[in-house]
């Protein structure tokens, strides 16, 4: 059995939070950042406008997933995250690749992300992926600096946009 990218579906909500959950204690790490936003719950993300891909490894487990938000017309990487113990096996780069793929068969022509610019599975990886730094354009997307800016993200480093056109 090989590694399969799917939909996700209402059964992941628990594992969709499990796996963020896992994925953001290595940026917290990395960051020292004691005061974190908790993660995401798995079933508002799955009932959010956009989709949500998840990855199993070859053993049938989901070990990763790529949120992405319609947000303003537009597609929007919300989220990825890869259980640290299936890290550095290129599930990160696939789901962006799927999300991507999926993006442009719902029509959209660019998707955003906002993202620390110096860690390296951060703005260096989306740019390995073809995402460029970008200004915030749109009412979501500036509303997004504001909502970084009130939980004090910025405090651990420099939050960037990126974009790719699609």
């Amino acid at each position: 059995m090989s590694d399969v990218i799917r939909p996700a579906v209402v059964e992941d909500a628990e594992i969709l939070h499990a796996i963020e959950m896992q994925a953001d204690a290595l940026l917290i790490d990395r960051l020292g950042a004691p005061e974190w936003p908790p993660a995401s719950d798995g079933a508002e993300r799955l009932a959010a406008p956009g989709f949500v891909l998840v990855l199993e490894d070859s053993s049938g487990s989901p070990v990763g997933f790529v949120h992405v938000l319609d947000a303003d017309g537009h597609a929007h990487l919300e989220q990825l995250s890869v259980l640290p113990t299936s890290g550095r096996q290129g599930f990160g780069r696939r789901l962006v690749s799927a999300a991507l793929e999926a993006a442009r068969e719902h029509g959209y022509t660019r998707m955003t992300l906002r993202t620390y610019a110096e860690i390296p599975w951060n703005a260096p990886f989306y740019s390995s992926c073809g995402f460029l730094e970008s200004i915030p354009e749109t009412p979501f997307q500036r509303g997004l600096v504001d909502t970084e800016t009130s939980l004090g993200l910025d405090r651990y480093g420099r939050r960037v946009q990126m974009t790719v056109e699609l």
